[in-house]
C-alpha cells in the first residue's frame, strides 16, 4: 500500500477530544498507572469490547481491550519519556493539524491510531482483535516482559512505534556494558608513581574506535555511545578510576563480534560487566506496505509469545523524545487506515 493511497479513515474520524485528553495525562515512566486506569473506562465507552487490567508487579498496569477472541493484537506502550510537555493542536497551511506535546507520536499517537482502527473494525461487524497497552517500555519493557511471561500471546502482534508509517523489516539489536577502569592515584607532578585511569580509558576508547565492525547489507553500520562518563579526581592528582556505560546498536553481521570484542578488552585494570540487551530482529511484513529498517528498540523483541511480530506506526523517531515531538493528524489517521487493512489481510490469509 503506497503512502499516497487515499485515507479511508479521515482525520475527522480521529477523536480529537480523546487525543487531547490522552496527551493531557502525564504518563512519564513510573506514572503510567493513572493513564491505564483512565483508559480502561474511557476507551470502553460505547464499545462491546472486554477490558482486562493486569498487574505488572512494579505498581504499573498493562491494559487489554478485546473484541472477541483475538488473533491480531495491536500493541503499544503507555509510558513516555520525561519531561512532560503539554499538548497543542495547531492548524497547518495545508488544512492539516499538527499535534504537539509529549507522547504525540511516541506513543499516544500510536494509541489513537490503533484504537481508531479497532473501533472501525467493530463498526464493520468484525472481531478477533485486541488493543494491548503495555507499561514501562521506555525503562526496560517491564510490561512486555510481564505479559510474555504470564499470558499465552497469539498469532500476530503489530507493535506501534514511530516508523513513518512503514512496516519494519528489521531492527538493530542492543548491548549495554558497565565499565570500570581502575588505576593508582598519585601527585600529578610525579605521574611515574601511579597509573592514570584516564590514560587507560583513552587507550580503551581508541582500541574500540579502531575495531572494524562489519557493515550489515540490510541494517548498515554498528554504532555505539558512551554515557555516564565520570572520573572525579582533582586536577593535580592522577585519576584512580573512570566509570562509564557503553551502549551498542548491533546488526546481524556484528552482534556476536561485539560480544567477543568486549570480552577480549577486559584486563587487570578494565572490568567489563555485560548488562544484556536485545539481539537484532527480523519482523513480519505484509504485502503491499512500504518497508524500512530501524535502529531503535521497542517492546517487540520481548513479545516472544507471538508467532508473528510486526512493527509499524505513525510519526518520526527523529522527533520522538525531543522537546519538539509532533505528528500530523493525517499521519495518525493514515496509520489507522493501514491497521484496518493489515487486520483484513491477515484475516483473509487465515481463510485461504
Amino acid at each position: 500500500m503506497n503512502m499516497d493511497t487515499p485515507i479511508s479513515i479521515g482525520s475527522s474520524k480521529i477523536d480529537i477530544d480523546l487525543y487531547r485528553d490522552l496527551l493531557a495525562v502525564d504518563s512519564t515512566s513510573g506514572k503510567e498507572r493513572k493513564l491505564a486506569e483512565w483508559l480502561s473506562s474511557r476507551l470502553a465507552q460505547g464499545s462491546a469490547c472486554t477490558v482486562r487490567k493486569m498487574e505488572v508487579g512494579d505498581g504499573t498496569l498493562n491494559l487489554q481491550l478485546s473484541w472477541g477472541t483475538p488473533r491480531v493484537f495491536f500493541c503499544t506502550h503507555l509510558d513516555t519519556v520525561p519531561p512532560y510537555i503539554s499538548p497543542a493542536f495547531e492548524p497547518t497551511p495545508g488544512g492539516d493539524t499538527l499535534v504537539k506535546g509529549r507522547g504525540s507520536c511516541d506513543a499516544k499517537g500510536q494509541i489513537m491510531a490503533m484504537y481508531t482502527a479497532c473501533r472501525e473494525l467493530e463498526r464493520e461487524g468484525l472481531s478477533g482483535f485486541a488493543l494491548l497497552l503495555l507499561s514501562g517500555e521506555e525503562t526496560g519493557s517491564h510490561g512486555a516482559k510481564a505479559y510474555a511471561k504470564s499470558q499465552p500471546g497469539g498469532d500476530w502482534v503489530i507493535v506501534g512505534e514511530p516508523t513513518d508509517g512503514k512496516m519494519v523489516a528489521a531492527s538493530k539489536g542492543t548491548k549495554a556494558y558497565d565499565i570500570t577502569i581502575t588505576g593508582k592515584s598519585c601527585h600529578s607532578g610525579y605521574p611515574e608513581q601511579g597509573i592514570n585511569a584516564i590514560e587507560l580509558f583513552l587507550d580503551f576508547a581508541n582500541q574500540l574506535r579502531a575495531t572494524p565492525f562489519p557493515v550489515d547489507p540490510v541494517m548498515g553500520a554498528t554504532t555505539y555511545n558512551m554515557g555516564r562518563l565520570e572520573s572525579d579526581n582533582p586536577q593535580n592528582v592522577l585519576s584512580d578510576k573512570v566509570h562509564l556505560r557503553l551502549y551498542f546498536r548491533t546488526t546481524q553481521a556484528s552482534d556476536a563480534m561485539v560480544e567477543a570484542t568486549l570480552a577480549g578488552m577486559a584486563s587487570e585494570h578494565i572490568h567489563i560487566e555485560a548488562l544484556g540487551g536485545d539481539t537484532p530482529m527480523s519482523y513480519s511484513t505484509l504485502e503491499g506496505f512500504d518497508t524500512t529498517t530501524v535502529a531503535f528498540g521497542s517492546d517487540a523483541p520481548r513479545l516472544y509469545n507471538f508467532k508473528h511480530r510486526a512493527l509499524c506506526g505513525p510519526g518520526s523517531i527523529l522527533v520522538a523524545h525531543q522537546p519538539g515531538e509532533q505528528v500530523l493528524l493525517s499521519e495518525v489517521a493514515r496509520a489507522a487506515s493501514h491497521y484496518v487493512a493489515m487486520y483484513k489481510q491477515i484475516a483473509a490469509s487465515s481463510c485461504d
